[in-house]
């Protein structure tokens, strides 16, 4: 399934429920950080168990299911806005200085 059909699939989920006029921009961003704080907490005391699969998958489906509800809404291709970030990241990273290093504490 392509991510446009997942998309479409949201969209008409939401349709159906009327839910498109809570779904303002601010109100997606809140969601999407609340979730995602729902997935960490899975975290939060060492590597979810096998069992806890299930749950952790949920919690990240919810947190992508908003991502994608906000680039819709912002009117944004999600593929080009993580390909477009991806360069930027490219170059600001670059292999030969970053490889194998953890970028946030080593100088470039």
């Amino acid at each position: 399934m392509s991510i446009e059909a997942v998309q479409q699939e949201l969209k008409e989920f939401v349709a159906e429920r009327e839910w498109a006029q809570f779904h303002s921009p601010e109100n997606l961003a809140k969601s999407v950080s609340i979730e995602a704080a729902e997935l960490l907490e899975h975290f939060q005391w060492g590597v979810p168990t096998d069992d806890e699969r299930g749950e952790v998958l949920d919690e990240l489906a919810d947190v992508l299911t908003y991502c994608l509800l906000l680039a819709d809404r912002l009117g944004a291709d999600p593929l080009e806005i993580i390909r477009a970030k991806l360069e930027k990241t490219r170059a600001k990273y670059p292999v030969g200085k970053t490889r194998g290093r953890s970028a946030k504490y080593d100088e470039l």
